[in-house]
């Protein structure tokens, strides 16, 4: 049987590295919150706190991971985006941006800005 979550952690380690290739500055990973999950949470220069979610695909049959972030992912990601903001106030004055780094088989690609902040409903 599959590891799914061992998976997942070797496919953020490799986006992670990435990130950090790229002049990121990786402050957080795995954050978990009643609201949801945020893979990574990095700066990107001195403007942006980008909240970064993760997709990995073996390959096409299942889709292109870049377009695996559903309505429903991101409104949970935003809602865990505000409860994030909430507890480290020192972040506040950043910019933020939602990106998704997918990865299909061994290529990487990082879109930044993928959806805008969903507030509450």
């Amino acid at each position: 049987m599959v590891n799914k979550r061992r998976i997942g952690n070797a496919y953020e380690e490799r986006a992670v590295s990435f990130l950090t290739a790229n002049g990121f500055q990786v402050l957080d990973r795995n954050f978990y919150s009643k609201y949801g999950e945020i893979d990574i949470i990095a700066l990107d220069s001195e403007r942006f706190l980008c909240f970064v979610e993760v997709k990995y695909r073996k390959n096409h049959a299942s889709g292109d991971p870049l377009e695996a972030v559903t309505y429903q992912k991101q409104r949970k990601i935003s809602s865990a985006a505000r409860y994030y903001l909430m507890t480290h106030p020192r972040l506040q004055r950043y910019q933020i941006r939602f990106d998704v780094i997918g990865i299909l088989g061994d290529k990487i690609s990082h879109m930044k800005n993928a959806f805008e902040y969903i507030g509450a409903s």
